[in-house]
């Protein structure tokens, strides 16, 4: 928070807003009918005029003038024209005024002053009231109306919009930590505009662990705008703003860049992009190897699990079968004091080491260590006779061993049938790994001719590897977002399948992590995670199974302390359950009728309907925030550095 920005609100905080609604000239017209959510009055050019323009979205105060010392004003938005019950006439002597001019003819002042007329339609958005202790207060609501000539109309400007637009849950318009993201704009036109901006804050702590959507066409300022929401997150952190009585700890926050657009400067940055703005506090990551970048792979050797995980994810999509079983196959550590179990996971590991050996996995002097037996050595089989792996073996000579164990592993009065007969039919090798030994011979039975891809599968995903990193990607990213710092993940180079694999193992760490805190019950601080392109990470709506991550984050992730913001074009690649459990959102142009209606579900969105298609200037947006009761619609200032 700047200090113009908390100078602006200590003197927003001393605005009496009936007092000011009591003094200026903003009269706009009378009601002529009121109910629980509907207002609709009556105006005239003059008036309008006076006023600058009363546009469709325009705050208007519903001042109670019946009663002396009687603080209340309702709050509404125009939302079109309504009819008179006068008009009809109006009309007719304006049809007959057409026929019967002639050049250079005037209308009298009484008729030009009655053609002025007009009604306008609102919604009822809540009421302002002071309370018995003399605060302030806003309900979304109405307890009470009376008649219609008991009120009149006034359309606030300066200093009591900023009042309104600004006014929270606790009484007062704006607060600790605030940051300003726009100012108030209810039109694409400007015509009418008059007077200084007003300007809009959002608070942080809105945002702090919910869920917030941006949506809009591309090139709307959905960008922008989530630009403008880490930087006042970043300014939060530094601020010892306190949350239920805790100070606030720095803030984690992780980008997952599908466009590569925050990991890298681009114009519309004007030179500031967030891992400028923030050098000391911005890791960047990438999927591939480049200046400035962490790279984003995994030592699959060392990592053995994760790695793993990772294969199975991208081969997911395969139907073959002994691809199935292969990405099936458990990696549930055993027991250290399970002798049995321990040695036959160390084969699985051996075996799935020699796989990536084979599809060109690069490795330094990896070795690999499990147990055979006295008969196998013992055998005259080349590649097992006199080798005994548990003294170490270079993968080479896993792959000829595991290769050769295959090929001769239903040999009659062979080592391995041997040892099935001496323990009661138990095999050597378990299914998992026989699963292994078939994919790295890519022969479906042993000794059979090769006749499936196998470990070929592999080697596509190659350059995921590295053999010089030990830690995990995954890992270090979660310490660096609890030591509240700004990761960027440049996901633009790669393909779909490495982009949705990439985030979702990410997020999946990130959630595992914060469980456990959350069940040791440990203080922690917040993650905020940004999603650009949603749609192509997220789940459809169509999508029944609540246990995906995205949908487990967006229903638990409050609780963990995790936030959520994405962005995308469309409101209907969202799954439901996650706009559900949306609370702030960013709404720019949408070009169609599904979309706005789907819109529509939420809020009073359908108040916008035809302005959101219609107008499409960049970062003109209609916000909605946790604490703020109602919509109001913005012009998001452009993202650049801030000046204390």
């Amino acid at each position: 928070m700047t200090t113009a920005i908390i100078e602006d609100l200590k003197q927003l905080a001393t605005v009496d807003l009936f007092e000011e609604c009591r003094k200026q000239e903003a009269f706009v017209g009378r009601p002529f009918y009121l109910d629980f959510n509907t207002l609709k009055l009556l105006s005239n050019d003059s008036w309008k005029r006076i006023v600058g323009g009363v546009p469709a979205g325009a705050f208007l105060l519903c001042l109670y003038t019946a009663e002396e010392g009687i603080d209340e004003a309702i709050l509404v938005r125009v939302l079109r024209p309504t009819r008179l019950p006068t008009d009809d006439d109006v009309v007719a002597a304006m049809v007959d005024y057409y026929k019967e001019k002639t050049a250079g003819a005037q209308l009298d002042s009484y008729t030009r002053a009655e053609f002025q007329y007009s009604g306008l339609e609102c919604r009822v958005i809540g009421s302002f009231y002071r309370n018995t202790s003399g605060e302030v207060r806003f309900a979304g609501d109405l307890d009470n109306f009376y008649a219609p000539h008991s009120y009149e109309v006034v359309k606030p400007t300066g200093r009591l919009l900023e009042y309104i637009v600004n006014f929270r849950e606790n009484g007062i318009p704006g607060g600790k930590g605030d940051e300003r993201i726009g100012r108030v704009r209810y039109s694409a036109s400007q015509r009418h505009v008059t007077g200084e901006d007003v300007p809009v804050y959002v608070s942080p702590l809105d945002f702090l662990g919910k869920r917030t959507a941006l949506f809009g066409m591309t090139r709307t300022g959905k960008s922008n705008s989530v630009k403008k929401i880490i930087q006042a997150t970043v300014g939060i952190s530094r601020s010892g703003v306190e949350l239920k009585g805790e100070v606030i700890k720095p803030v984690g926050q992780i980008i997952f860049d599908i466009n590569g657009e925050y990991a890298n400067a681009n114009q519309q940055d004007e030179g500031t992009a967030i891992f400028e703005q923030y050098p000391e506090e911005v890791t960047r990551y990438s999927v591939l190897d480049k200046p400035g970048f962490k790279v984003m792979k995994l030592n699959f050797y060392r990592a053995t699990i994760d790695g793993f995980g990772m294969l199975a994810s991208l081969l997911s999509p395969d139907t073959a079968n002994y691809t199935r079983a292969f990405c099936n196959i458990d990696w549930t550590p055993p027991d250290p004091s399970d002798t049995g179990a321990v040695t036959r996971y160390a084969r699985r590991v051996a075996a799935y080491h020699a796989c990536l050996k084979r599809a060109g996995f690069s490795e330094r002097g990896q070795r690999a260590r499990f147990q055979s037996n006295r008969d196998i050595r013992g055998s005259s089989i080349p590649g097992l006779q006199g080798v005994d792996p548990s003294q170490g073996i270079t993968l080479d000579d896993a792959v000829a061993w595991f290769s050769a164990a295959w090929d001769n592993y239903q040999v009659a009065g062979g080592p391995f049938r041997a040892y099935a007969q001496q323990n009661g039919g138990r095999e050597w090798a378990d299914e998992d790994l026989q699963t292994l030994m078939r994919f790295l011979t890519g022969k479906a039975r042993p000794g059979q001719a090769a006749n499936e891809a196998g470990y070929r599968k592999l080697i596509p995903y190659r350059d995921l590897h590295t053999s010089t990193v030990d830690q995990p990607f995954e890992d270090e990213i979660v310490d660096l977002l609890r030591d509240g710092k700004v990761v960027i993940m440049d996901l633009s180079q790669g393909d779909p399948d490495i982009q949705a694999t990439y985030s979702e193992r990410v997020c999946k760490k990130i959630f595992a992590e914060s469980m456990g805190r959350f069940v040791r019950n440990e203080l922690t601080n917040f993650i905020q995670m940004y999603f650009e392109e949603a749609h192509n990470l997220f789940p459809r709506r169509e999508e029944r199974d609540l246990t995906q991550i995205y949908n487990r984050l967006a229903k638990e992730g409050q609780k963990l302390r995790i936030g959520l913001c994405y962005a995308t074009q469309e409101v209907s690649s969202i799954s439901g359950s996650i706009l559900k459990n949306t609370q702030n959102w960013f709404v720019s142009h949408l070009n169609n009728q599904d979309e706005l209606r789907e819109l529509n579900k939420y809020y009073d969105f359908e108040d916008f309907t035809d302005s959101l298609r219609r107008t499409t200037d960049r970062g003109f947006i209609r916000l909605k925030t946790d604490s703020n009761t109602f919509i109001v619609p913005i012009q998001v200032d452009q993202f650049k550095a801030q000046v204390a």
